[in-house]
């Protein structure tokens, strides 16, 4: 029988469909013909096959053959393809066996010669391939990060003759074994000295701001003057986050994967992105006529700190608000959509003026200027931010004393602090206090009498909207929560409205 089945998988989103790669051998004219939605890459397969075959000492059948990618309906694209191609090709044409196929998937690349080269988003089609319990043959650079996924059997190879012999049992390729190595012994020795957040002098109301934020995974603004520690606070914010979960840390690696930035070097440490201001819509959310993931999916379960604020396209920060709500991003194109999360801390930068120094004798913007500049902003944009913080000159005498520099916890400190608030969040509502619903606030955080009245002073006196009121429970519930407290008492409503009232006035000095 001239025909034979080869198991891949394609790549949609973060997702990683099966894909059977069915042969079929012909009486005809010889020719290669493949069906299935395959786009431009899938349909040079051919070249790159047929040269492969040849190259690596097999017969290339002079006959009519049909390659179909089922299921026919969907949008195939890339090189990843070219193994099952050429190994379904051979089982058809009875140089290798076909009755183990069914065991097996193939994901990789041919050169001309028959070499493999890696792909990308071979994660989620690790995962994919765990759960139908089989064995992924693919090419040795990929192994390591296929290696994340437990109880897969991985068998990397470097070139089709390898494939050829296992297939037929004379020289079994051998399976990818992990590095015998502690996990933590791992992070230790892929980590780098953190940033520490005490090498910031001064500051102390935008350092426990930012231990806030961190504690419940609230977004936050500083704004204040050039050149007052703005970004370096920013840049400390990863030091004290906690570390992720095995879970986490896989779907974070699936977007890099899908995103072609294979494997990530700290793995479990959190994403931390800094798009310039001049980036695009697309290069936030992402795009591009085969949607891939932009910036906020990268900075998934992790920051995404937005340097010099108003400087962004009013229209590229306004594609922010839905997927600071959901969570997630839909990309919707002609040809495909795909559906990326996009869990991130939002964390931003920006002058009081455009020249910044709003309020001194410096200062030479007109009113209309630093109208312009602040409405760059949009209203529901700030609303979704939970702490607006302004960051203040350092005095001149707590610059001038050295002794201020070596003050202060360490970033291991903090995280400890920080870790055991998030594990309490956890074990109370099984997530962390920026994705409480509006529903379980009033179970978790509620108001006795005297927070009522400071609430409704609060909403009338500031134009609290109802978005701003449910944040500011939340931030109060982190608060609790740092202080280890499993009450929210006054005092923790009374900061956290501390850190809304600016803009809600809508001033920024």
């Amino acid at each position: 029988m001239s025909l034979a089945v080869a198991y891949t998988r394609a790549k949609l989103g973060i997702n990683a469909p099966l894909v059977s790669i069915e042969v079929h051998l012909s009486i005809g004219l010889p020719g290669f013909h493949m069906v299935g939605l395959p786009e431009t890459a899938v349909k040079e397969s051919k070249d790159r096959v047929r040269s492969a075959i040849i190259n690596s000492h097999f017969e290339f059948p002079a006959r009519r053959i049909t390659v179909n990618l089922a299921p026919a309906d969907l949008p195939k694209e890339g090189s990843r393809f070219d193994i099952a191609i050429a190994i379904a090709i051979l089982a058809a044409s009875d140089q290798l066996p076909r009755e183990h196929l069914k065991d097996y998937e193939f994901i990789g690349e041919l050169a001309l010669s028959g070499d493999i080269r890696p792909v990308d988003a071979v994660l989620p089609a690790a995962l994919g391939c765990v759960s139908h319990n089989k064995q992924l043959i693919i090419a040795s650079d990929n192994a390591p990060e296929a290696g994340l996924v437990s109880d897969l059997s991985i068998l990397p190879a470097t070139h089709l003759l390898e494939i050829s012999a296992h297939l037929h049992q004379r020289q079994l390729l051998q399976p990818w074994t992990k590095q015998a190595i502690a996990q933590e012994d791992n992070r230790q020795l892929n980590s780098k000295p953190d940033k520490q957040l005490n090498e910031v002098i001064g500051q102390h109301h935008a350092k426990r701001a930012l231990e806030i934020s961190a504690t419940g995974g609230h977004n936050l603004l500083f704004y204040g003057p050039p050149g007052t520690g703005k970004t370096m606070l920013a840049s400390r914010l990863p030091g004290i986050l906690p570390e992720l979960t095995n879970q986490q840390a896989l779907e974070v690696a699936a977007i890099y994967s899908v995103a072609g930035k294979g494997l990530r070097p700290q793995i479990w440490s959190r994403p931390f992105r800094a798009p310039h201001h001049t980036a695009s819509a697309a290069a936030l959310v992402g795009g591009g006529s085969t949607p891939r993931p932009g910036e906020i999916s990268l900075a998934h379960q992790g920051v995404l700190f937005l340097d010099e604020l108003p400087e962004f396209s009013r229209r590229v920060l306004e594609v922010l608000r839905e997927p600071m709500e959901s969570g997630e991003i839909m990309i919707s194109r002609v040809a495909a959509q795909s559906r990326y999360p996009a869990s991130f801390q939002l964390i931003a930068a920006m002058n009081p003026c455009p020249c910044g120094y709003l309020g001194s004798e410096r200062c030479s913007c007109s009113p209309d200027q630093i109208n312009r500049y602040r409405s760059k902003i949009s209203g529901p944009l700030l609303d979704r931010i939970d702490l607006q913080v302004q960051v203040s000159k350092i005095e001149n005498r707590e610059l001038l004393n050295q002794r201020t520099q070596v003050k202060g916890e360490s970033n291991q400190q903090i995280q400890q602090r920080i870790s055991a608030a998030r594990e309490r969040q956890i074990n109370r509502q099984g997530k962390i206090n920026n994705q409480l619903s509006s529903l379980e606030l009033k179970t978790i955080c509620p108001l006795n009498s005297e927070q009522q009245r400071l609430m409704d002073s609060a909403i009338n006196r500031f134009a609290l909207s109802t978005r701003g009121f449910y944040r500011v429970l939340r931030v109060a519930r982190s608060i609790a929560d740092l202080e280890n407290r499993d009450t929210v008492i006054t005092e923790d409503y009374q900061e956290a409205l501390s850190y809304r009232i600016t803009s809600e006035c809508k001033q920024l000095t």
